[in-house]
């Protein structure tokens, strides 16, 4: 059996297969968002990021939900 991998994906990664997955134009997410293309562009390629606001916006809109690893409940953390 081959090895499991236990490196974690980060988040901004994550979020670009789900723009790449979500069956959307970058244009038309862009104007939904109210981001210009420019913006958008630097973020899939990784030379750039975007605010918390437009996040969330991307969130919502591709219907993305996020629980910790585990699941969502985690016994023995601080809330």
């Amino acid at each position: 059996m081959g090895r499991v991998s236990t490196e974690r994906v980060r988040l901004s990664d994550q979020i670009r297969r789900a723009v790449d997955a979500s069956g959307l134009s970058r244009y038309r997410i862009c104007k939904t968002l109210g981001v210009a293309e420019s913006t958008m562009s630097r973020f899939m390629t990784g030379k750039g990021g975007l605010s918390m606001e437009v996040l969330d916006a991307l969130a919502d809109l591709l219907q993305i939900n996020l629980a910790p690893r585990g699941g969502p409940e985690r016994k023995g953390r601080a809330r």
